[in-house]
């Protein structure tokens, strides 16, 4: 129960919000398709991990949500030894917070 509820915050505080940045990201740069499709990809893949993840390990997803959603922990960090596919988003959101710092 209190996993299921664990893994509810983590989709609502990172994944959806994760997500939507990534869209967002995409468009501004007005990305290749080729990278889109990457991306898309990787989330497909690795989502479902993630999820899993934070319902099998509540204090690491609850670690992860507030760093993330402080700012502390960057979104890279979720996809760090992901398969190779997830090169392009790694790209993207390093990108995407260098751009923020600096902004």
């Amino acid at each position: 129960m209190i996993s299921d509820i664990v893994a509810w915050m983590f989709t609502l505080f990172v994944v959806d919000p994760l997500h939507a940045d990534i869209q967002q990201h995409l468009e501004r740069a007005n990305a290749p398709v080729q990278i889109a499709q990457q991306t898309n990809e990787c989330l497909a893949v690795q989502v479902p991990h993630l999820l899993d993840k934070a319902t099998n390990e509540p204090g690491w997803a609850i670690a992860t949500t507030i760093g993330i959603s402080t700012g502390w922990t960057s979104p890279e960090r979720l996809f760090e030894g992901a398969d190779p596919s997830c090169t392009a988003l790694r790209g993207l959101l390093g990108t995407a917070n260098t751009q923020e710092a600096e902004g």
